[in-house]
């Protein structure tokens, strides 16, 4: 029987009437890589699935035919190839993701009258992929395309939550955090005990890490499973602070709709 903790939503779909069940299977095969499972085996994947083995088989080298994925040579394990990377840089370019959440920027515009950002990640950072102003004579204004450090504020916070631990320490552990604030987190423990406070509540606050005069609230938004981006109110300090009970509320809302527009 399939492993229903290890499967993204979308994968656990049944198929809609008249969808080509290979095509849907094949398509379930690579959604079911994910960074908590980023290598399967022939066998494993069947027994995930209730699917015969040859099937499975089958699925597998197919999709490595056309390079969506890899196998090792050595362990006969299979991964992600590079026909998924240059679609979603097909995908990211083409601008698919800020498209499917403006409605979404809109209505938390209209609930905050602060600016909100969807941020995606970008390295040991994140890139700014939409943004709408607020609507105070005093705002946080967010430039679409601009980069910045992963580890310094909730948008960032909200991204490597998700990531595997190994991949949190090559990002940030290599060299010394810059230091932007007195409020900056420039340690790996701080780090740690700030993702595990976001995986537990479902959203971070960050008051000044970055720009001392900001305070952010932020939530990831998934897609397949894996964190895709963070959605994220931010605006001056005092004002934010003052709102932040209902300003979570909107923005984890906010993050519940565009997981759903991404597709889950």
């Amino acid at each position: 029987m399939a492993d229903e903790e290890e499967q993204s939503p979308a994968a656990r779909q049944a198929p809609a009437a008249g969808v080509l069940q290979t095509a849907d299977r094949a398509l379930v095969v690579l959604l079911t890589f994910s960074e908590r499972r980023p290598e399967w085996g022939v066998s494993e994947l069947a027994r995930h699935h209730g699917w015969d083995k040859a099937v499975a088989q089958r699925l597998l080298t197919t999709l490595t035919a056309r390079g969506f994925l890899l196998c090792d040579g050595t362990t006969r394990r299979y991964r992600l190839g590079p026909a998924v990377s240059r679609l979603a840089r097909v995908g990211e370019h083409s601008g698919v993701l800020p498209s499917l959440v403006r409605p979404v920027l809109a209505r938390l515009l209209r609930e905050t009258g602060e600016s909100v950002v969807l941020n995606v990640p970008n390295g040991g950072g994140y890139r700014c992929a939409a943004a709408v102003d607020g609507t105070g004579p005093i705002r946080y204004t967010a430039l679409v395309g601009a980069h910045m450090p992963g580890h310094a504020g909730a948008s960032g916070h909200a991204i490597f939550a998700y990531y595997p631990e190994a991949e949190i320490r090559q990002i940030f552990g290599a060299t010394a955090l810059q230091r932007f604030t007195e409020h900056t987190l420039t340690s790996l423990d701080a780090l740690f005990e700030q993702y595990e406070l976001i995986r537990g509540q479902g959203y971070g606050v960050s008051h000044g890490e970055y720009d001392e005069a900001v305070t952010a609230v932020s939530a990831p938004v998934f897609q397949g499973g894996t964190v895709a981006a963070s959605l994220t109110v931010i605006g001056p300090g005092h004002r934010v602070s003052a709102a932040v009970e209902s300003i979570t509320a909107s923005v984890l809302d906010g993050a519940r709709e565009a997981t759903a527009a991404f597709g889950m």
